[in-house]
């Protein structure tokens, strides 16, 4: 069973279409016997990071979810703002987050303002890393759509699955184990973004 995370900070309504488009059974939920009952994890957010880390306090869900990734080795996704959650720090609000990934999450700040906008918005390039599970039959240099006014620019090499260039690069995704981070919306990337989240679900193992 596949668990979207609901802390009230994601595009739940546009995943959980995705995943009942191809098929495959998805629960939406903010109960803790869900995260700890469900075989893979999404972490979707949008939204400001603070107040992400204060909702997923309110409602109890930390303990699970650090069991869940870290304990029980559960394959878990986080998207966006979810994969932001799964760094250090954010300097938006200042916030601790889960700690799974050492790296920090800062605002995007560009020279040239008149041609790189904040927030990053629309389609972009990714250029992967390495090869994951996560990215079979995604072709490289595939076109993913972005959101977002914070990034993650600098992580342990082992841990960058892909990079974007917006001005300058930043990372567009982590892999840790069975703990993977997208900084784009693959519910938003039509056809290859549904290819990720299936992925996720039909193929993802855990590689060193």
């Amino acid at each position: 069973m596949v668990v979207i995370v609901d802390y009230g900070m994601g595009n739940i309504h546009s995943l959980r279409r995705i995943f009942n488009s191809l098929k495959l059974p998805v629960v939406v939920s903010h109960k803790v016997k869900d995260i700890q009952e469900a075989s893979h994890i999404i972490l979707p957010g949008v939204g400001h990071f603070g107040r992400a880390m204060d909702e997923l306090k309110q409602r109890g869900l930390i303990d699970a979810l650090n069991q869940a990734a870290m304990g029980d080795k559960k394959p878990i996704l986080g998207i966006c703002l979810g994969m932001q959650l799964m760094t250090a720090s954010s300097e938006e609000g200042n916030s601790e987050g889960l700690g799974w990934f050492s790296c920090k999450t800062t605002k995007i700040v560009v020279e040239n303002p008149i041609q790189f906008k904040v927030p990053h918005l629309g389609w972009n390039t990714l250029h992967t890393t390495k090869a994951h599970p996560i990215l079979q039959g995604v072709p490289s240099q595939s076109e993913m759509y972005f959101v977002h006014a914070y990034a993650v620019d600098k992580a342990d090499e082992e841990q960058v699955l892909c990079t974007t260039t917006y001005e300058k690069e930043f990372v567009s995704g982590l892999i840790s184990e069975n703990i993977l981070g997208v900084q784009f919306h693959p519910e938003k990337s039509h056809a290859i973004g549904q290819r990720i989240l299936a992925n996720f679900t039909q193929s993802c193992i855990v590689q060193d």
